[in-house]
């Protein structure tokens, strides 16, 4: 696409002031999903779950355990959840890329589960081992049977049927690789593996999706006409609703199929609210018969639909009156399921263990035959489950704020590229899809804490490109040692910003020091809003000398309604004239201002110092440094300005 391109960068808010960064241990006042997370890292080493019958072996309950950590990790920014995930993934993947314990001839979608936490890895280290391993899980779906039309079959030992559950298993994973190695036609079949669920399995009377679909009707829990199971598995319908929600995160947001997933999701989502148990706000075991004898509410699904429900949400897929649901089944959770103990671990009860369809012994996929299976206590899939969901509720308070605005970042100005490992060549640097140190895929998560939709600028700015955008983020302009071809600030560039900006935009301006940054064109735009950026380099830290980067921004600043200790390491200075306003002043020096400019607002700082190294705390920044705390602030002053 010229111009905006998708956003693959998952939401997060920060819950301020409720854990320490980086210490096993939380406040009482810390939100329940932090304490369970710590609860995890501390009893639960390295992703080996006790309660499994097999601790310590590739499964999917690891998996959806660590994609609820690495949702934590991307609300909180604490370091622990990433290094969590990190170590869970080192047991099983080797130095040449292979993995341990991976049962190829399966075929089996549960196996591709894990390959999300690998490729996470991946996306943040840049490390090919990891790589090499996604290839081969990716590898895996090429050769995964198909029914008649078309859709996975969820095991080889289950011909031509398909299960709710591999929605979740495989297609997140897939959009992710898809998306992160450059592979835009396999969206094309993504969708149709989730419409083809949408098609075949939802109850036309109910709105429910039944667990599976045996296409050539021979199964004997299959329905002779519709090939369908007889009941509505709640945890079944929770696989697909998250799958749905994770897999528009990478979509591209042209794609023909996108509006009929995003449909999908609405349905699903509708029938979902229709079945809430109005007294606990929680779900039943089998979805549509609440009152029947036998029946109960259970945890995994509950936390599934809160979290599918939430996201849905805040991301702009769901109408916001759905948070409402969500919420009330929050509650309920933590009331019926969650108990803590005299250490402060917590305990997630009430998760039903296993459900499936035939195999030996036979599962019939009855009502009886689902009330009869038994919950457990601290089951991975479970916690996994209420991790997603608690990582959501965490920024439900601020999601509506940012509803329908768009935060552009330039990759025009900063253009720099890098290969992958796949030989591909990418843009980095200050990108939101970027995870890895240099990228700006936290201060993104940032601004999607407010609901605010990300897009990419890859060309100069026009009036047609800002007029898509409320706020725009232009980030250390390019020289030749760090872009062999970079595109200086022009003219017609600079008469678009201004107009925008006097229109009611909002202009964020982050320079860098001389030796990493293009000043002279640069500031031929940003001395239109009497920002001269200075072409000089302070703060140098040497050693690690932490405190030679401390920049102290007080409370009260107009900009960041809280007191913060930035890590800002080689800078410029700012000189002011004209409308500019001095934020933070550091040793008689500039280095953060803003300016009130027609009807809109422009910030300026003379380092992006919310970039993935200082923010996502999985480096060796002392704690005192909160720069995600102050990203977030900076997002919602952003968003508040915006017209």
């Amino acid at each position: 696409m010229k111009v905006f391109a998708a956003s693959m960068v998952l939401g997060c808010a920060v819950a301020q002031g409720a854990w320490a960064q980086g210490s096993p241990s939380v406040s009482a006042s810390a939100p329940a999903s932090i304490k369970m997370a710590k609860t995890v890292i501390k009893q639960w080493p390295a992703g080996v779950i006790t309660t499994e019958s097999h601790p310590g072996e590739w499964a999917y309950e690891e998996g959806v355990l660590l994609d609820g950590m690495a949702a934590e990790w991307h609300t909180t920014a604490d370091g622990d959840d990433f290094r969590y995930v990190k170590a869970a993934v080192d047991k099983y993947v080797t130095d040449d890329g292979s993995i341990r314990g991976y049962v190829a001839d399966a075929h089996n979608l549960d196996n591709v589960e894990m390959g999300r936490a690998v490729l996470l890895v991946y996306r943040v280290t840049q490390q090919p081992k990891y790589y090499k391993a996604a290839e081969f899980i990716h590898g895996q779906l090429a050769a995964q049977p198909r029914t008649a039309s078309g859709g996975y079959w969820h095991k080889e030992i289950y011909p031509n049927q398909m299960w709710l559950d591999g929605a979740y298993m495989a297609e997140p994973f897939r959009a992710a690789y898809a998306a992160t190695f450059q592979k835009p036609g396999e969206f094309d079949d993504i969708a149709k593996q989730l419409l083809l669920m949408d098609a075949k399995m939802r109850d036309p009377k109910t709105g429910l999706l039944r667990h599976g679909w045996d296409e050539s009707k021979q199964m004997k829990w299959a329905d002779k006409t519709t090939g369908l199971s007889p009941e509505a598995w709640s945890r079944a319908m929770g696989w697909y609703a998250m799958a749905l929600v994770d897999v528009l995160d990478w979509m591209p947001v042209d794609h023909p199929q996108r509006a009929a997933l995003v449909t999908a999701l609405n349905r699903t989502a509708g029938a979902i609210v229709t079945y809430q148990d109005k007294k606990t706000g929680l779900w039943w075991q089998v979805t549509d018969k609440g009152s029947r004898p036998g029946n109960f509410a259970e945890a995994s699904a509950s936390s599934m639909f809160v979290y599918a429900i939430a996201k849905g949400v805040r991301m702009g897929y769901l109408p916001q009156a759905d948070e409402a649901s969500a919420r009330r089944g929050w509650e309920g959770i933590q009331r019926t399921f969650v108990t803590t103990g005299a250490d402060g671990s917590m305990v997630l009860n009430g998760t039903v263990k296993v459900g499936g369809l035939g195999g030996t012994p036979y599962r019939s996929g009855t009502f009886d035959y689902y009330v009869g299976e038994k919950t457990i206590a601290n089951d991975a899939k479970g916690v996994g489950a209420f991790l997603l969901a608690g990582s959501e509720m965490e920024q439900a308070s601020t999601q509506a704020l940012g509803q329908g605005k768009t935060v552009l970042v330039d990759a025009w100005f900063n253009s720099q590229t890098r290969k992958n490992a796949a030989g591909q060549t990418e843009l980095f640097h200050y990108k939101w899809e970027d995870d890895a140190n240099p990228g700006f895929a936290f201060f993104g998560r940032a601004f999607q804490r407010y609901g605010v939709r990300l897009a990419t600028d890859t060309t100069a700015p026009t009036a047609a490109d800002l007029k898509k955008a409320q706020i725009y983020v232009m980030a250390s302009p390019d020289i030749p040692a760090k872009n062999p071809a970079p595109h200086y600030m022009d003219k017609a560039s600079g008469d678009a910003i201004e107009a925008w900006v006097k229109a009611g935009g909002v202009l964020l301006l982050m320079e860098n020091d001389v030796t990493n940054s293009e000043f002279e064109h640069f500031n031929t735009m940003s001395e239109r809003f009497g920002i001269h950026f200075n072409p000089v380099i302070r703060n140098t830290v040497q050693n690690n000398t932490w405190s030679q980067g401390t920049v102290m921004i007080p409370a009260g600043t107009a900009v960041f309604e809280r007191p913060h200790q930035a890590y800002l390491k080689e800078v410029s200075t700012i000189t002011l004239s004209g409308p500019a306003k001095a934020v933070v002043t550091d040793k008689g020096d500039v280095l953060l201002a803003v300016a009130k400019v027609g009807k809109g607002m422009v910030f300026a700082v003379t380092d992006p110092w919310v970039y993935n190294e200082y923010t996502d705390r999985r480096n060796k920044l002392p704690v005192e440094f909160d720069t995600f705390d102050a990203a977030v602030d900076l997002a919602g002053w952003a968003v508040r300005q915006a017209k």
